[in-house]
């Protein structure tokens, strides 16, 4: 990594700050329902461990879990999705009550029903998840709907960024990304994006993109090489550029993160985990990423905090937001921090 250093006043500043930010997430919502038990045989109808559920347990999922981590660090988010008229978007939204999340970005469909993701944990590992769900694209009336509600969140509250968070349910349309873009122009509202491949291409003049190295392959359609890191940076600044993506933040897992803009072009390592679980870790990263860029805080700072965060979060099993005190006690000891 080139020469960078940064003081721990500046960390400590940084996390401060954001207090002092409020967050329009813009993404597919969903409840994520936990079976937890233990195993201790084995299935004599079919090859397949009996676990004995001790605990059933709700959370917020998807891009409500983009908020709790939001929250955790301290900012204010306002979540924009679509829910259904059902018995699992009343426990969503109880589940936003609990939280002390603002409703008044949620929109409740008679079309669809609510996005839920069963995962049955025995033994502290998860065995098996069941998904209830629509994929289907929104229909266009709930899209104005929905562009209705922003515009007038937009116009009443003080944004200060907005983030994208793409899980492929059908919520986030070429149209409204436009829509939301463009306004967020006009206010010179940064935007963060979370992507996924239907919409990959679609996300025109943002100011940080980040896929993952699986959403990157998909999304270009080429068989990337992660051990060639010029060739990497190449292809990035390539689709950055035609794009008009002010920074890609690119997560590989175990290899670290890339942060590619047109100051900076860095790999940065990841840190030594013990894994326990690798779901909601790319909320974690876009959460914190977004945060910085709000902040126009330097690339190799928001990739690095958005990295160690990442990495926190998947030593919890299942789905958490991350831990603001911790991540700040591990921030003051990177390698760059004077």
């Amino acid at each position: 990594m080139k020469k960078y250093s940064v003081r721990k006043e500046h960390i400590r500043e940084l996390f401060k700050s954001f207090n002092n930010l409020t967050a329009l997430v813009i993404g597919d919502v969903m409840v994520d329902s936990y079976m937890w038990g233990v195993v201790s045989r084995i299935s004599p109808e079919a090859p397949v461990p009996i676990v004995t559920v001790k605990n059933k347990e709700k959370r917020l999922g998807g891009a409500a879990n983009v908020a709790l981590n939001l929250q955790a660090l301290g900012a204010t988010p306002i979540l924009c999705s679509v829910i259904g008229v059902d018995s699992d978007g009343q426990a969503f939204l109880d589940l936003l009550r609990q939280q002390r999340l603002s409703q008044k970005g949620i929109l409740k469909s008679r079309e669809r029903n609510t996005t839920v993701k069963t995962r049955v944990i025995g033994n502290n590992h998860q065995m098996i998840r069941v998904d209830e769900e629509t994929e289907e694209d929104i229909a266009t009336y709930e899209t104005d709907q929905l562009l209705h509600l922003i515009t007038f969140i937009l116009e009443h509250d003080k944004i200060d960024v907005i983030i994208f968070e793409d899980y492929n349910k059908g919520l986030i349309t070429l149209r409204l990304i436009q829509k939301v873009v463009e306004s967020a122009r006009k206010r010179g509202i940064p935007v963060a994006v979370d992507p996924k491949k239907k919409n990959f291409l679609n996300y025109k003049g943002v100011t940080l993109f980040k896929p993952n190295l699986k959403e990157l392959k998909e999304g270009l359609k080429l068989d990337i090489d992660t051990d060639d890191e010029n060739e990497l940076q190449k292809i990035i600044s390539s689709f950055r550029n035609k794009q008009k993506i002010d920074t890609l933040m690119l997560t590989l897992s175990e290899k670290g993160i890339c942060t590619n803009s047109r100051s900076v072009k860095e790999i940065l390592p990841a840190h030594i985990r013990t894994i326990a679980d690798v779901s909601g870790a790319g909320d974690t990263v876009i959460s914190v990423a977004a945060l910085c860029t709000a902040l126009e805080t330097n690339p190799v700072l928001t990739a690095s905090l958005a990295n160690l965060a990442g990495g926190l979060v998947c030593e919890q099993v299942g789905v958490i937001p991350i831990d603001k005190e911790h991540l700040l006690k591990e921030a003051l000891y990177l390698d760059f921090v004077k």
